[in-house]
């Protein structure tokens, strides 16, 4: 008997949310020897914001923007809120982040992290000071952000050392892209 491809295993997420009521204060030098830009990138070609979310994410098992449909992610994404800005180092996309303008009180860094290539750079801490203080330029009164036990092994720390403070957690499962689900994004 024959059995079709298997399905991945949901993965249990401790999900931990943050907020931040003040601005950082330091600052950190950009590492040298290296070449980089930062592109703030209105009405984002869908495939572009595809590539950019699974080189990122694919570790970490980013999967829920990957399963939406072209209509559902391109409302979200071209919404006048969203503030989707791309690293760039040496010439090459090395990472992005994303802010949702929830209210005029409240911004969401949705997305951040760095595309493998440019782990190791000496870069990950600038550049999320470079959207923390992007974010605070949109004028809240508060940052929220949410991660999880199935992202970078820092994360937690990382947000809490530029001031970010755990409000709340909750546990949940992630179900991971099957191969299926890849060879059809790979299609798009």
């Amino acid at each position: 008997m024959a059995t079709g491809p298997k399905k991945p295993r949901a993965l249990k997420a401790h999900i931990t949310r943050l907020e931040m009521t003040t601005p950082p204060r330091q600052s950190l030098p950009l590492p040298v020897n290296l070449h980089t830009a930062l592109m703030r990138t209105p009405n984002i070609p869908l495939p572009f914001y595809r590539f950019l979310y699974s080189q990122v994410g694919r570790r970490w098992n980013w999967v829920d923007r990957l399963r939406m449909p072209d209509d559902k992610l391109a409302k979200i994404l071209h919404d006048k809120r969203t503030h989707i800005t791309v690293l760039y180092a040496n010439g090459a996309p090395a990472g992005f982040y994303e802010l949702f303008h929830e209210s005029e009180d409240v911004v969401e860094l949705c997305h951040f992290g760095l595309i493998e290539h440019a782990l190791g750079l000496g870069v990950g801490k600038w550049f999320l000071l470079q959207a923390l203080h992007a974010a605070w330029g949109l004028e809240p009164k508060k940052l929220t952000v949410t991660t999880n036990n199935l992202d970078h092994p820092r994360a937690l720390q990382l947000y809490q050392m530029f001031g970010f403070n755990p409000v709340s957690t909750a546990d949940a499962l992630v179900r991971p892209l099957s191969d299926e689900e890849w060879a059809e994004l790979a299609k798009r």
